[in-house]
């Protein structure tokens, strides 16, 4: 719940430096600080543990008198939570609501920031001016369609409506998939990154051996 809430806000957060560096350009450097972004990302994993806090206090309260296995490859909150014995609608609530809440808000925050950014890029002269700017967002939307696709679609309805195989496939995506894509995603907009993947490519091709006699030679 930390880790998930904290990185909602983050991409939250990228999505509103975007709409700044493409909508306001002059005020960038000043509304986009050094400090301000020690801030927003302090605040971001602040908020990350307080939402945390209240579904984990909440487990610790129920009572575990039966199975001890639970149906997931990780200790996530709805499948441990159907383990309890005990009376759990109020922690029911808050697994549901808290998540739906944080992924509401994050999400709406990003898809203004992106009207706002769509709305400027047409106002753009040129179609080659229009492509240029909306290629810096293609990382940032790449990942952000993933994992909020994913995880709304865990968590913005009961996960009694999901059975544990459909959940576990679901939970793969934004625990396992989209962190292995993120560094791939965002070093693709990065010329260093590429040129270095052109000269592995040339010399893989180039270095081709031809054995004669026991020897190699390179051509």
């Amino acid at each position: 719940m930390f880790s998930g809430t904290t990185e909602c806000f983050l991409l939250a957060i990228m999505a509103y430096d975007r709409y700044l560096a493409i909508c306001s350009p002059l005020h960038y450097p000043f509304l986009m600080s050094p400090d301000t972004c020690r801030h927003l990302v302090a605040l971001c994993w602040l908020t990350g543990v307080g939402t945390g806090f209240l579904p984990s206090m909440k487990i610790s309260q129920l009572d575990f008198c039966g199975p001890n296995q639970i149906n997931h490859f990780f200790c996530d909150l709805p499948p441990l939570r159907q383990l309890s014995c005990s009376s759990a609608h109020v922690t029911e609530m808050a697994i549901f609501v808290l998540p739906v809440a944080v992924l509401c808000v994050c999400f709406l925050l990003t898809l203004m920031s992106y009207v706002f950014i769509l709305s400027s890029i047409l106002k753009f002269p040129s179609a080659s001016g229009q492509r240029k700017t909306f290629s810096t967002c293609g990382s940032h939307l790449a990942v952000v369609t993933i994992y909020y696709g994913t995880m709304i679609s865990m968590y913005v309805r009961p996960s009694a409506h999901l059975s544990p195989e459909i959940n576990k496939i679901i939970s793969v995506f934004y625990t396992v998939v989209t962190p292995l894509m993120n560094p791939v995603i965002y070093s693709l907009r990065n010329k260093d990154f590429k040129e270095a993947v052109r000269k592995a490519i040339r010399r893989q091709h180039g270095h081709c051996g031809v054995r004669v006699r026991g020897q190699v030679f390179i051509r």
